[in-house]
């Protein structure tokens, strides 16, 4: 049987003051009307059903998901009681899949992609998960580049190719980290890079083998966890397993270990909601090259994103490359060149208790 694994964990720093620790990035809306992780749900359960889904996702924001994905019950819901890495939360999904179905196929998705049309990342897991039910293999799903783009990881792939159901599989021969801009370059026009999109199919049994072999001592403390699932004892063993085990991704831990790792190609419109510039890849901009949404007036601004949550209205005069953000009782100015210092203003924030509300 088929089973999606939805990561929506993260505190989604990165879209501070619009996301928080009560209502991270995957439950607002930003692409749409809906939730990112809504959408996200909606999309997969055209191939799986609602009751085969699990969301690996924080302890802390349990309620909040309940309340705004009504389709969602506790019993979807695996929690971490904190944040580890990919390695880890998979993990967590494997060994409880495994108590249950150990003969299983996961399809490991993220709760915070923009993906058009769903239908052909639909196509590409129906023919995964057919290789998955009959292969040691471990799948990812790799995106065709439609530019140079230094903000994701790459797969490299080999000149072994073929096709399932019309899908394009291919060996993988390297994962490539984020790259320089001339680096880029040469991924985007060699076509022999893919981005890696961080979405998997694996199914129960291959995946814990990896695990096995590449990350022992999680291994060992999986299983161990195993024996209290479904007892009195289980939050307890899963709180001390997540205080001992290594935070790593599944990337580092396994995939760019293993040596039956294939790729599928996707060519799909794919972005990583990652930060406010994702906003100006797929929102329409103005005359001047701004992003604005919510009431707002610019004169003399550009290539600037603004965003307004609030009630009232942003007026800008004379400025370009900022991002401009409010909500709630935070109006935040950062120069776009400067958005991978919110993660800095944020520990100013924890270190004063007047400014902790604002987290």
């Amino acid at each position: 049987m088929n089973y999606g694994i939805i990561m929506a964990g993260g505190r989604g720093e990165r879209f501070w003051p619009l996301s928080n620790e009560a209502h991270p990035k995957q439950l607002i809306a930003i692409t749409s009307e809906k939730s990112m992780l809504q959408i996200t749900i909606d999309r997969i359960v055209n191939f799986i059903p609602i009751e085969n889904l699990k969301l690996v996702t924080g302890e802390n924001i349990r309620d909040s998901i309940l309340e705004k994905c009504p389709r969602i019950k506790p019993d979807n819901m695996l929690c971490e009681p904190t944040g580890r890495n990919t390695c880890l939360a998979i993990g967590l999904a494997a060994i409880h899949l495994n108590q249950s179905d150990p003969d299983g196929v996961m399809v490991v998705l993220s709760a915070d992609h923009l993906i058009n049309p769903a239908t052909k990342l639909i196509s590409i897991i129906k023919a995964g998960t057919k290789i998955a039910a009959k292969e040691d293999k471990l799948l990812t799903i790799g995106i065709v580049p439609t530019r140079a783009e230094t903000g994701y990881g790459y797969i490299e792939i080999s000149d072994d190719q073929w096709n399932v159901d019309g899908v394009s599989v291919c060996k993988v021969s390297a994962f490539k980290e984020k790259p320089r801009p001339t680096i880029a370059q040469e991924y985007y026009y060699d076509r022999k890079h893919l981005w890696n999109s961080g979405m998997f199919i694996w199914s129960v049994k291959a995946i814990l083998k990896a695990f096995e072999q590449h990350m022992p001592e999680m291994y060992g403390q999986l299983i161990e966890y195993a024996t209290n699932i479904d007892t009195d004892n289980e939050l307890a063993a899963r709180a001390k397993l997540y205080e001992e085990a290594e935070p790593i991704s599944i990337d580092v831990a396994i995939l760019e270990q293993a040596d039956n790792v294939l790729t599928m190609k996707g060519d799909f419109i794919w972005d990583d909601i990652g930060s406010w510039l994702s906003l100006e890849r797929f929102m329409e901009t103005d005359k001047e090259h701004n992003v604005v949404r919510g009431e707002a007036i610019m004169l003399d601004s550009y290539e600037s994103t603004v965003y307004n949550n609030g009630d009232g209205i942003i007026a800008t005069i004379g400025v370009s490359d900022l991002v401009v953000v409010r909500s709630g009782d935070v109006v935040m100015v950062v120069h776009k060149t400067k958005l991978d210092r919110i993660k800095d203003l944020l520990v100013m924030f924890r270190k004063d208790e007047k400014l902790k509300k604002y987290l």
